[in-house]
This record gives C-alpha cells, structure tokens and sequence, in this order.
C-alpha cells in the first residue's frame, strides 16, 4: 500500500488526443444529413461510441498511472537500490516530487535534491512551492534541497551524487542532441561507483550515450502496465546504469 500525503497532480495530458478524436466523430455524425443516409449515421454513431468507450478505459489506466502504478513503482525501484540511509540522491525533472520524496524517505542521514524548471504543461499544477509543499507534507523537508536547472547544464560539481534518478523527464528535451547532453550531465555528477535509473519512454536509445558516456553495466527493462498511462503505445522502459569506481 502507498500511502502518500502531498498531492502530485496529474502527469502531462495523453487523454486529450482520445476526447478529440470522439469529438470529431461525433461532429462528423451531426454533419450528416437524414437525407444522405440513415446508414451513414448510423456508422458514425457506433464509432463515436466505441471511441467513448475506448476513451473511459485509456482514462482510467491513466489515472491509475498517474495518481498510483508510478509510485508503486519507484518504491521496488528505489527498493531495488538498497541504499544505505545517508546518500546523496539527486531527482531530475523531479515535478512535484512523487519520486523525489520516496527517495528521500530512504536518505535519513542523506539529502536528496530536485532539479527541475517547473513546466505546467508536463504536469498539471506544476511549481517549486508545490514540491515544497509536498516535502512538508511528507515530514522531508529537512533533507530535500530544489534547484531551478535545466537537464543540460545541471549546476553541480562532478560527482556530488551517489544516485541519480529521472521519471518521464528526458524524451521532453528536444532532439537527441539535447537529450544526450541531459544524459552525459546526469553521469556528470554521479560519484564513481554511483547509481543511475531513468524510467523513459524513449529508454531503448539511451544505451549508446550512456556507454559512450563512460557508463558500465547499462541494461533497459520494460516496465509493466502499472506505468503505460492507459495507452497500450506508451511502453515506458527503465534504464540502469552504473558509474565505474575510480
């Protein structure tokens, strides 16, 4: 059972294509004319229907997603880590702080900090006072640090970090230029030895600039529905990485 307090909102919008494509079905109904053809109606409303019914389904997986499967799973996630208690863990992306703060439930001796710039089209309600608000409610605030930075140019010294964790964050940054900048600073500021997971949909085509980042032991898993946001297109992916020690 994840028992949450903070309010996270609703991650970016994928509903919406589903509402629209009903809607223009349903205008395309209204548009015919008895006089052309009762059939033709008649098609039309069936197919508005089934896209309704589609949609109530692909919603419903959707909020589970979002306001549950995430949590359930980055707790096996950070579980998986067996952190000691005192590591420096670092969020990017970290939004409102769903992954953040379980991350920092597990550093009581350490500090986990977010970097983030607060984009309300990639969540709903999304800003720094509600991931303070969010630590608060958690009882973390004392260990959680935030930091208004772009994934590219993060504004840490190298090897600040044990482990570095990212949710849905990288596949925003456009082109693969500017993702694998994000990736080669992500690796940046791990410690030797340090610790990386990033749960991406675009997880496959990190392995090749996570190796060349100097990377070791880089594998990808696919996620299961818990993290699919009610689309059977959205195959999210986990990629693990680790930092050779010095």
């Amino acid at each position: 059972m994840i028992d949450r307090h903070g309010e996270y909102g609703l991650d970016g919008h994928y509903p919406r294509l589903g509402v629209l494509a009903q809607a223009a079905l349903e205008v395309a109904a209204g548009a015919v004319t008895v006089r052309a053809a009762r059939r033709v109606r008649a098609a039309l409303d069936a197919a508005s229907g089934l896209a309704g019914a589609g949609l109530g389904v692909m919603t419903a997986g959707y909020l589970y997603s979002t306001r549950r499967g995430k949590f359930e799973v980055w707790t096996e996630l950070l579980d998986e880590l067996d952190l000691r208690g005192d590591e420096h863990v670092l969020d990017i992306g970290c939004g409102r702080g769903a992954v953040l703060l379980l991350a920092a439930e597990r550093v009581p001796g350490g500090r986990a900090v977010g970097a983030d710039i607060w984009r309300r089209r990639d969540q709903v309600g999304n800003s720094r006072a509600a991931t303070e608000h969010n630590a608060l409610l958690e009882g973390v605030s004392c260990r959680v640090e935030l930091v208004h930075a772009d994934a590219r140019d993060l504004p840490f010294d190298p090897g600040t970090f044990d482990v570095v964790v990212s949710n849905l964050t990288i596949h925003n940054i456009a082109g693969d230029d500017g993702r694998h900048r994000a990736l080669r600073e992500a690796v940046r500021v791990l410690r030797p030895g340090g610790q990386l997971r990033i749960v991406d949909f675009l997880a496959g085509r990190y392995i090749k600039p996570l190796h060349a980042a100097g990377c070791r032991d880089v594998s990808v898993r696919r996620l299961d529905w818990r993290m699919r946001f009610g689309s059977p297109i959205n195959a999210t992916g986990l990629v693990s990485a680790r930092k050779p020690g010095s």
